[in-house]
C-alpha cells in the first residue's frame, strides 16, 4: 500500500506565499510523475502542475510564473511553492503520484487534500 500525506496549507493574504509538501510512503519501487491538483467549491478538479521522474515540469496557465513544483526523490516528496497568491487560488489542493509499488505494480494515488485560502 502507498500513502500520500500533504502539509502546508492554510490562510494567507493576497500576494502572500505558501509551500505545500507531499510525502509518499509505503511499498514503493519507483515514483513516476508527481503532481498537484486543486478543486474550488462548485468547480471540477484541475491540474496545477506536475513533474516527471526526470524533472520535467508542466504548469496550468493560471499559475505560470507564480508557482514552482519540485521534488526530492531521496525523500519521495514533492513540493509546490506558491507565490503572489490570489483569491482565485483558493481551493483544496491534492497531491497525486503515479507509483510503481512492490505489491500492486503501477497505480495512481491521491492525498487527502489540504485547504488553501487566500483572503484579506
Amino acid at each position: 500500500q502507498v500513502q500520500l500525506v500533504e502539509s502546508g496549507g492554510g490562510l494567507v493574504q493576497p500576494g502572500g506565499s505558501l509551500r505545500l509538501s507531499c510525502a509518499a510512503s509505503g511499498s514503493i519501487f519507483r515514483i513516476n510523475t508527481m503532481g498537484w491538483y486543486r478543486q474550488a467549491p462548485g468547480k471540477q478538479r484541475e491540474l496545477v502542475a506536475h513533474i516527471t521522474g526526470g524533472g520535467s515540469t508542466n504548469y496550468a496557465d493560471s499559475v505560470k510564473g507564480r508557482f514552482a513544483i519540485s521534488r526530492d526523490n531521496a525523500k519521495n516528496t514533492v513540493y509546490l511553492q506558491m507565490n503572489s497568491l490570489k483569491p482565485e487560488d483558493t481551493a483544496v489542493y491534492y497531491c497525486n503520484a503515479d507509483v510503481t509499488s512492490v505489491v500492486r505494480g503501477r497505480d495512481d494515488y491521491w492525498g487527502q487534500g489540504t485547504q488553501v485560502t487566500v483572503s484579506s
